[in-house]
């Protein structure tokens, strides 16, 4: 496997080249990930925090997804900046971290995501040089640059400090959580992630990335809202998790089935 893979997908999520759609996966199944890899998404986001992936599981998955030739992308579980250089060791191309809440937050992910002299993360990337096909000197001078550290947008007071968030050395980009996000902003009264003041908040979240050169991600519930988003200027988003996406597979071909049979 050449170091393309995450060289690629690092650059071309910062320059903005054009707008990216990533699968999204919670059950723990590392071939789930392999199949989905062989559809046209530009990565694949392992969710960490709230499905099931423990360490082993998540680090098959990522050599499935390079199998595929797709980048793997982890979220980890709020605070778990330990497991962020694990799985960039085993060759992550990124890592999202939940409730970032403040400048010192993002510089806590950067600690445990880079290598110095921006971060503090420990040597140890067997995998991850595996995966690359870099030396191990090679790897250590470019895994900077070729990883991104990605700082979720999702409470009042994420959005309050964006920009202190934005300013850190060392944060690549931002991913907005909408539901959390409309949670936070309706101060607990509904989940709403396509409300229009969800849009607005946004909307600014993109204008913020770009007066700070960095590059925004969002969660969209489906393909329709993906699109939608794009439209706003993300980078790179969601389109629907993959238990929503089999479930939807698999009432099509029930209607389709009931319809024949049917004559209707």
């Amino acid at each position: 496997m050449s170091a393309a893979v995450i060289d690629g997908f690092a650059d071309r999520i910062r320059k903005h080249r054009d707008g990216m759609i990533s699968a999204w996966v919670g059950i723990p199944d590392a071939m789930l990930v392999n199949h989905l890899a062989q559809e046209e998404f530009d990565a694949v986001v392992l969710d960490m925090q709230h499905g099931m992936w423990d360490m082993q599981s998540a680090a098959n998955a990522v050599a499935q997804a390079r199998l595929a030739g797709k980048p793997a992308i982890a979220r980890i579980p709020v605070g778990d900046f330990a497991s962020a250089s694990r799985l960039l060791d085993a060759g992550a191309s990124g890592i999202i971290a939940p409730m970032i809440n403040s400048a010192e937050d993002a510089r806590a992910l950067v600690r445990t995501t880079k290598y110095p002299p921006l971060g503090e993360r420990s040597w140890g990337p067997s995998l991850a040089l595996n995966h690359s096909g870099l030396a191990p000197d090679a790897y250590l001078k470019t895994a900077n640059e070729l990883t991104v550290a990605i700082a979720m947008i999702e409470t009042r007071a994420a959005l309050d400090a964006i920009d202190g968030i934005l300013g850190v050395t060392g944060i690549d980009g931002i991913f907005v959580g909408p539901a959390d996000l409309s949670i936070a902003l309706s101060n607990g009264d509904q989940v709403a992630p396509n409300a229009a003041e969800i849009d607005s908040a946004m909307q600014h979240a993109v204008a913020r990335c770009r007066a700070h050169g960095k590059f925004a991600c969002a969660y969209a519930g489906d393909g329709e809202r993906a699109g939608e988003l794009l439209k706003f200027g993300f980078d790179l988003v969601i389109a629907g998790a993959e238990t929503i996406q089999l479930r939807a597979g698999a009432r099509r071909a029930i209607n389709a089935a009931r319809r024949i049979a049917s004559g209707r």
